[in-house]
């Protein structure tokens, strides 16, 4: 049987990869969908401050990006029971929500009119937060070979 070279295989992780970076990319947007869309309702249709509405936002968004990861972005690559997988993802989040909240409020502070308008701040912090959650989730999460 003929052996498939090792640079071969090693192309193939990366393309591999680069499609799962892309799909992560567009479950983060229907997240910050979601994340942007309870943050808006709280702020402005329920009279929220833009932090407290914050967290609950952030909590919907980690919820709806988990299910979409395990089955869209990372299939294949769980290697733990669905609620040690979701305690897991749920911790990575944290740290990537913190620079991200860190962003977020940071912006807030330095110009208030983004208080009025926080899905600004909200999409740099996004941002942030993006880069942190991905390299997080595949190495405690999703860490299965590409």
């Amino acid at each position: 049987m003929a052996r498939i070279p090792e640079d071969k295989l090693s192309d193939d992780r990366v393309l591999k990869e680069h499609h799962r970076a892309y799909r992560y990319l567009v479950v983060g947007g229907v997240g910050f969908a979601v994340d942007a869309g309870v943050l808006s309702a709280l702020v402005h249709w329920g009279g929220w401050d833009p932090y407290t509405a914050r967290v609950v936002s952030f909590l919907a968004a980690v919820t709806v990006t988990w299910l979409l990861h395990r089955s869209y972005s990372f299939v294949g690559l769980g290697r733990f029971s669905v609620r040690s997988e979701y305690v897991r993802f749920l911790g990575t989040q944290v740290v990537g929500a913190a620079s991200n909240f860190l962003v977020y409020s940071a912006l807030i502070f330095m110009v208030p009119w983004f208080g009025t308008y926080p899905v600004i701040p909200l999409a740099f912090g996004s941002a942030v937060g993006l880069l942190v959650n991905f390299v997080l989730s595949r190495l405690f999460v999703f860490p299965g070979k590409a």
